[in-house]
Protein backbone atom coordinates (compact mmCIF):
# COMPACT_ATOMS: atom_id res chain seq x y z
CA UNK A 1 0.00 0.00 0.00
CA UNK A 2 1.57 3.30 -1.08
CA UNK A 3 1.12 5.80 1.38
CA UNK A 4 1.77 9.46 1.28
CA UNK A 5 3.88 11.77 4.09
CA UNK A 6 1.08 13.64 5.79
CA UNK A 7 2.21 17.31 6.23
CA UNK A 8 0.21 19.98 8.44
CA UNK A 9 -1.39 20.92 11.93
CA UNK A 10 -4.79 19.24 12.40
CA UNK A 11 -8.23 21.79 12.80
CA UNK A 12 -9.96 21.62 15.99
CA UNK A 13 -12.69 19.98 14.65
CA UNK A 14 -10.54 17.44 13.53
CA UNK A 15 -8.21 17.02 16.74
CA UNK A 16 -12.29 16.62 18.16
CA UNK A 17 -12.98 14.01 15.14
CA UNK A 18 -9.47 12.31 16.79
CA UNK A 19 -10.72 11.63 19.95
CA UNK A 20 -14.44 10.33 19.13
CA UNK A 21 -13.67 9.22 15.52
CA UNK A 22 -15.52 10.06 12.82
CA UNK A 23 -18.57 7.07 12.76
CA UNK A 24 -19.09 8.20 16.49
CA UNK A 25 -19.01 11.73 15.97
CA UNK A 26 -21.64 11.53 13.43
CA UNK A 27 -24.94 10.11 13.68
CA UNK A 28 -26.86 7.42 12.08
CA UNK A 29 -29.06 8.77 9.45
CA UNK A 30 -32.42 8.45 10.19
CA UNK A 31 -33.88 5.63 9.00
CA UNK A 32 -31.20 3.37 7.91
CA UNK A 33 -31.82 -0.14 7.32
CA UNK A 34 -29.58 -3.42 8.10
CA UNK A 35 -28.01 -4.43 5.24
CA UNK A 36 -29.85 -7.93 3.90
CA UNK A 37 -26.70 -10.04 3.04
CA UNK A 38 -24.99 -12.73 5.34
CA UNK A 39 -23.87 -11.27 9.05
CA UNK A 40 -20.32 -11.37 9.69
CA UNK A 41 -19.43 -15.10 10.97
CA UNK A 42 -19.56 -15.72 14.56
CA UNK A 43 -21.72 -12.05 15.07
CA UNK A 44 -25.01 -10.84 14.32
CA UNK A 45 -23.24 -7.47 12.44
CA UNK A 46 -23.88 -6.48 8.62
CA UNK A 47 -21.92 -4.75 6.42
CA UNK A 48 -23.29 -1.22 7.05
CA UNK A 49 -27.13 -0.77 6.55
CA UNK A 50 -28.94 -1.91 3.42
CA UNK A 51 -28.84 1.51 1.78
CA UNK A 52 -24.97 2.05 1.42
CA UNK A 53 -23.29 3.01 -1.50
CA UNK A 54 -21.52 -1.05 -1.07
CA UNK A 55 -24.86 -3.01 -1.53
CA UNK A 56 -26.27 -0.23 -4.38
CA UNK A 57 -26.78 -2.40 -7.46
CA UNK A 58 -25.39 -0.64 -10.29
CA UNK A 59 -26.02 -2.59 -13.14
CA UNK A 60 -27.92 -0.08 -14.41
CA UNK A 61 -26.31 2.91 -14.22
CA UNK A 62 -24.22 4.82 -16.97
CA UNK A 63 -21.20 3.59 -18.06
CA UNK A 64 -18.58 6.60 -16.92
CA UNK A 65 -17.06 8.76 -19.38
CA UNK A 66 -13.56 8.44 -18.39
CA UNK A 67 -13.98 4.27 -18.22
CA UNK A 68 -12.05 3.77 -21.40
CA UNK A 69 -9.22 6.09 -20.15
CA UNK A 70 -9.26 4.56 -17.02
CA UNK A 71 -9.37 0.89 -18.92
CA UNK A 72 -6.43 1.94 -20.66
CA UNK A 73 -4.19 2.37 -18.03
CA UNK A 74 -4.96 -1.28 -16.12
CA UNK A 75 -2.99 -3.91 -17.90
CA UNK A 76 -7.07 -5.12 -19.38
CA UNK A 77 -5.20 -7.60 -21.00
CA UNK A 78 -4.85 -9.81 -18.08
CA UNK A 79 -7.55 -11.96 -16.01
CA UNK A 80 -9.01 -11.47 -12.44
CA UNK A 81 -6.69 -12.49 -9.32
CA UNK A 82 -8.86 -13.83 -6.54
CA UNK A 83 -6.51 -12.62 -3.61
CA UNK A 84 -7.27 -15.47 -1.09
CA UNK A 85 -7.93 -18.93 -1.12
CA UNK A 86 -5.43 -22.09 -0.43
CA UNK A 87 -1.93 -21.37 -0.10
CA UNK A 88 -0.71 -25.67 -0.92
CA UNK A 89 1.16 -25.71 2.45
CA UNK A 90 3.06 -22.20 1.87
CA UNK A 91 2.30 -20.32 4.89
CA UNK A 92 -1.42 -19.61 6.25
CA UNK A 93 -4.49 -19.29 3.55
CA UNK A 94 -4.60 -16.89 1.31
CA UNK A 95 -6.52 -13.49 2.56
CA UNK A 96 -7.10 -11.03 4.81
CA UNK A 97 -8.50 -12.08 8.31
CA UNK A 98 -11.33 -11.23 10.13
CA UNK A 99 -10.93 -11.36 13.87
CA UNK A 100 -14.26 -11.28 16.16
CA UNK A 101 -14.04 -10.34 19.76
CA UNK A 102 -16.54 -9.36 22.57
CA UNK A 103 -17.71 -6.55 23.95
CA UNK A 104 -15.35 -6.88 26.57
CA UNK A 105 -12.39 -7.45 25.05
CA UNK A 106 -9.42 -5.52 26.20
CA UNK A 107 -8.48 -2.90 23.97
CA UNK A 108 -4.72 -1.19 23.97
CA UNK A 109 -3.20 2.24 23.15
CA UNK A 110 -1.64 1.95 18.97
CA UNK A 111 1.01 4.47 17.96
CA UNK A 112 -0.04 4.66 14.08
CA UNK A 113 2.43 6.01 11.58
CA UNK A 114 -0.15 8.66 9.91
CA UNK A 115 -1.35 9.80 13.26
CA UNK A 116 -2.92 13.07 12.08
CA UNK A 117 -5.86 10.87 10.24
CA UNK A 118 -6.17 7.82 12.27
CA UNK A 119 -8.56 7.34 14.90
CA UNK A 120 -6.95 7.47 17.77
CA UNK A 121 -8.81 5.29 20.43
CA UNK A 122 -7.92 2.36 22.34
CA UNK A 123 -8.12 -1.16 20.11
CA UNK A 124 -9.53 -4.31 20.72
CA UNK A 125 -6.11 -5.78 19.76
CA UNK A 126 -4.41 -9.11 21.60
CA UNK A 127 -2.91 -12.83 21.30
CA UNK A 128 -5.93 -13.23 19.32
CA UNK A 129 -5.77 -10.62 16.99
CA UNK A 130 -5.10 -12.39 13.36
CA UNK A 131 -3.18 -10.26 11.13
CA UNK A 132 -2.94 -10.54 6.74
CA UNK A 133 -0.23 -12.44 5.77
CA UNK A 134 0.66 -13.68 9.84
CA UNK A 135 2.70 -11.82 12.08
CA UNK A 136 6.12 -11.79 10.30
CA UNK A 137 4.82 -10.97 7.08
CA UNK A 138 6.38 -7.91 5.33
CA UNK A 139 2.94 -7.09 3.16
CA UNK A 140 0.24 -4.77 4.31
CA UNK A 141 -0.36 -6.95 7.68
CA UNK A 142 -4.33 -5.55 7.93
CA UNK A 143 -5.85 -6.39 11.13
CA UNK A 144 -9.57 -6.63 10.71
CA UNK A 145 -11.58 -7.00 13.88
CA UNK A 146 -15.29 -6.78 14.72
CA UNK A 147 -16.90 -6.49 18.14
CA UNK A 148 -20.18 -8.40 18.34
CA UNK A 149 -22.79 -6.59 20.38
CA UNK A 150 -21.92 -3.15 19.65
CA UNK A 151 -20.76 -3.47 15.78
CA UNK A 152 -18.15 -1.59 16.27
CA UNK A 153 -15.36 -2.34 12.98
CA UNK A 154 -11.69 -1.73 14.08
CA UNK A 155 -9.29 -1.98 10.97
CA UNK A 156 -5.34 -1.17 11.38
CA UNK A 157 -2.70 -1.07 8.68
CA UNK A 158 0.64 -2.73 8.95
CA UNK A 159 -0.21 -3.63 12.25
CA UNK A 160 2.40 -5.27 14.49
CA UNK A 161 3.31 -5.85 17.82
CA UNK A 162 6.57 -4.35 19.39
CA UNK A 163 8.13 -4.69 22.61
CA UNK A 164 6.66 -0.85 23.60
CA UNK A 165 2.88 -2.16 22.41
CA UNK A 166 0.94 -1.96 19.40
CA UNK A 167 1.84 0.38 16.62
CA UNK A 168 0.32 0.56 12.73
CA UNK A 169 0.52 2.68 9.85
CA UNK A 170 -2.53 4.10 10.29
CA UNK A 171 -6.13 2.90 11.68
CA UNK A 172 -9.93 3.66 11.54
CA UNK A 173 -13.11 3.02 13.52
CA UNK A 174 -16.82 2.24 11.92
CA UNK A 175 -20.22 2.00 13.23
CA UNK A 176 -21.13 -1.11 10.98
CA UNK A 177 -25.08 0.84 11.98
CA UNK A 178 -23.85 3.96 10.20
CA UNK A 179 -23.22 5.67 7.22
CA UNK A 180 -21.30 8.11 8.22
CA UNK A 181 -17.76 8.65 5.89
CA UNK A 182 -14.11 9.72 7.60
CA UNK A 183 -13.32 13.65 7.02
CA UNK A 184 -12.44 13.81 3.26
CA UNK A 185 -8.90 13.59 2.81
CA UNK A 186 -8.38 11.15 6.12
CA UNK A 187 -6.90 7.38 4.78
CA UNK A 188 -8.15 4.73 6.76
CA UNK A 189 -6.29 1.02 6.52
CA UNK A 190 -6.95 1.41 2.82
CA UNK A 191 -5.43 3.77 0.60
CA UNK A 192 -9.04 5.07 -0.29
CA UNK A 193 -10.24 5.89 3.26
CA UNK A 194 -12.65 3.16 2.74
CA UNK A 195 -13.20 0.48 5.12
CA UNK A 196 -11.74 -3.03 4.16
CA UNK A 197 -14.77 -5.22 5.75
CA UNK A 198 -17.58 -4.60 3.39
CA UNK A 199 -15.72 -5.25 0.01
CA UNK A 200 -14.04 -8.65 1.26
CA UNK A 201 -15.80 -11.42 -0.51
CA UNK A 202 -16.49 -13.72 2.32
CA UNK A 203 -16.91 -17.64 2.20
CA UNK A 204 -20.70 -17.35 4.14
CA UNK A 205 -22.31 -15.60 1.46
CA UNK A 206 -21.01 -17.47 -1.61
CA UNK A 207 -21.91 -20.73 0.32
CA UNK A 208 -25.21 -19.15 0.62
CA UNK A 209 -25.82 -17.23 -2.26
CA UNK A 210 -26.18 -14.10 -0.38
CA UNK A 211 -23.49 -11.59 -2.29
CA UNK A 212 -25.04 -8.40 -2.05
CA UNK A 213 -22.11 -5.63 -1.94
CA UNK A 214 -18.89 -4.61 -4.13
CA UNK A 215 -16.21 -6.54 -4.13
CA UNK A 216 -12.43 -4.41 -2.93
CA UNK A 217 -10.02 -4.90 -5.79
CA UNK A 218 -6.27 -2.93 -6.77
CA UNK A 219 -4.14 -1.79 -9.38
CA UNK A 220 -0.60 -0.42 -10.09
CA UNK A 221 -1.13 3.04 -11.34
CA UNK A 222 -3.56 5.35 -9.96
CA UNK A 223 -4.50 9.25 -10.28
CA UNK A 224 -4.12 11.58 -7.08
CA UNK A 225 -7.68 11.95 -7.26
CA UNK A 226 -10.82 9.92 -5.30
CA UNK A 227 -14.75 10.06 -6.04
CA UNK A 228 -16.98 9.65 -3.32
CA UNK A 229 -17.17 7.57 -1.58
CA UNK A 230 -13.85 7.01 -1.08
CA UNK A 231 -11.93 9.96 1.10
CA UNK A 232 -8.41 9.25 0.17
CA UNK A 233 -5.89 8.91 -2.98
CA UNK A 234 -2.38 7.76 -3.03
CA UNK A 235 -1.50 7.63 -6.44
CA UNK A 236 1.49 8.72 -8.56
CA UNK A 237 -0.35 10.14 -11.96
CA UNK A 238 -2.50 13.97 -11.72
CA UNK A 239 -3.71 13.47 -14.43
CA UNK A 240 -7.74 12.47 -14.76
CA UNK A 241 -7.15 10.05 -17.38
CA UNK A 242 -5.80 7.36 -14.91
CA UNK A 243 -8.79 5.77 -12.18
CA UNK A 244 -9.42 7.35 -8.86
CA UNK A 245 -9.28 5.75 -5.56
CA UNK A 246 -13.91 4.91 -5.23
CA UNK A 247 -14.03 4.34 -8.98
CA UNK A 248 -16.62 1.61 -9.82
CA UNK A 249 -16.16 -1.23 -12.38
CA UNK A 250 -18.96 -3.24 -12.81
CA UNK A 251 -18.57 -6.74 -14.96
CA UNK A 252 -20.56 -6.31 -18.41
CA UNK A 253 -24.12 -8.22 -18.46
CA UNK A 254 -22.55 -9.99 -22.23
CA UNK A 255 -19.69 -11.61 -20.52
CA UNK A 256 -20.62 -15.75 -20.06
CA UNK A 257 -20.28 -18.00 -17.13
CA UNK A 258 -21.00 -20.85 -18.87
CA UNK A 259 -18.69 -23.94 -18.28
CA UNK A 260 -17.82 -21.95 -14.44
CA UNK A 261 -19.15 -24.02 -11.20
CA UNK A 262 -22.19 -22.72 -9.34
CA UNK A 263 -20.12 -20.97 -6.56
CA UNK A 264 -18.18 -18.93 -9.31
CA UNK A 265 -21.42 -17.91 -11.33
CA UNK A 266 -22.54 -16.44 -8.22
CA UNK A 267 -19.81 -14.33 -7.75
CA UNK A 268 -19.94 -13.37 -11.60
CA UNK A 269 -23.69 -12.64 -10.71
CA UNK A 270 -22.31 -10.14 -7.74
CA UNK A 271 -20.15 -8.39 -10.24
CA UNK A 272 -22.53 -7.73 -12.79
CA UNK A 273 -24.91 -6.28 -10.27
CA UNK A 274 -22.22 -4.59 -7.49
CA UNK A 275 -19.00 -4.83 -9.28
CA UNK A 276 -15.69 -3.89 -8.03
CA UNK A 277 -14.45 -0.77 -6.20
CA UNK A 278 -10.63 0.53 -6.96
CA UNK A 279 -9.31 1.01 -2.81
CA UNK A 280 -6.00 0.23 -2.99
CA UNK A 281 -2.89 0.38 -5.00
CA UNK A 282 -1.59 -3.02 -5.53
CA UNK A 283 -1.32 -5.77 -8.53
CA UNK A 284 -3.67 -4.84 -11.38
CA UNK A 285 -7.11 -6.67 -11.31
CA UNK A 286 -5.87 -8.50 -7.74
CA UNK A 287 -9.92 -8.57 -5.96
CA UNK A 288 -10.04 -9.48 -2.04
CA UNK A 289 -11.60 -11.96 0.06
CA UNK A 290 -11.36 -12.99 4.06
CA UNK A 291 -8.75 -15.84 5.18
CA UNK A 292 -11.10 -19.13 5.21
CA UNK A 293 -9.78 -22.61 4.96
CA UNK A 294 -13.06 -23.24 3.44
CA UNK A 295 -12.35 -21.66 0.05
CA UNK A 296 -13.02 -24.50 -2.92
CA UNK A 297 -10.11 -24.92 -5.10
CA UNK A 298 -12.39 -25.18 -8.16
CA UNK A 299 -13.64 -21.82 -7.07
CA UNK A 300 -10.50 -20.18 -7.09
CA UNK A 301 -9.14 -21.66 -10.07
CA UNK A 302 -12.88 -20.63 -11.92
CA UNK A 303 -12.51 -16.97 -10.74
CA UNK A 304 -9.04 -16.43 -12.21
CA UNK A 305 -10.60 -17.33 -15.77
CA UNK A 306 -12.70 -13.92 -15.51
CA UNK A 307 -11.01 -11.25 -18.45
CA UNK A 308 -10.37 -7.79 -17.04
CA UNK A 309 -11.43 -6.62 -20.76
CA UNK A 310 -14.98 -7.44 -19.87
CA UNK A 311 -15.37 -4.21 -17.44
CA UNK A 312 -16.19 -0.88 -17.65
CA UNK A 313 -16.58 2.10 -15.00
CA UNK A 314 -19.54 3.27 -14.06
CA UNK A 315 -20.88 6.36 -12.70
CA UNK A 316 -22.30 6.37 -9.43
CA UNK A 317 -21.91 9.92 -8.87
CA UNK A 318 -26.56 10.08 -9.22
CA UNK A 319 -26.57 7.95 -5.53
CA UNK A 320 -25.20 10.24 -3.35
CA UNK A 321 -28.02 11.54 -1.08
CA UNK A 322 -24.55 13.77 0.88
CA UNK A 323 -21.06 14.06 0.24
CA UNK A 324 -20.55 12.96 4.29
CA UNK A 325 -22.67 9.93 3.88
CA UNK A 326 -22.44 6.58 2.00
CA UNK A 327 -25.94 6.64 2.03
CA UNK A 328 -27.87 6.30 -1.83
CA UNK A 329 -31.28 7.33 -3.31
Amino acid sequence: MTRPVVVGLVLPLLATLLTVGPAAAMPERPGARSAAGSPVAGTTCRTFPADSWWHADVSGLPVHARSRQWLSHMSTGSDLHPDFGPSYGDGPDYGIPVTVVGRDHPRVRVRFDYASESDRVRYPLGRDTRIEGGRASDGDRHAIVVQKGTCRLYEVYAARRTPSGWRGGSGAVWSLRSNALRPDGWTSADAAGLPILPGLLRWNEVRDDRIDHAIRFTTDVTSRHHLWPARHDAGSRSSLAYPPMGARFRLRASWSAAGLGVEAKRVVAAMKAYGLVLADNGSPWFFQGEQSAAWPERLIEDLKTIPASAFVAVDTSSLKVSDDSAAVR
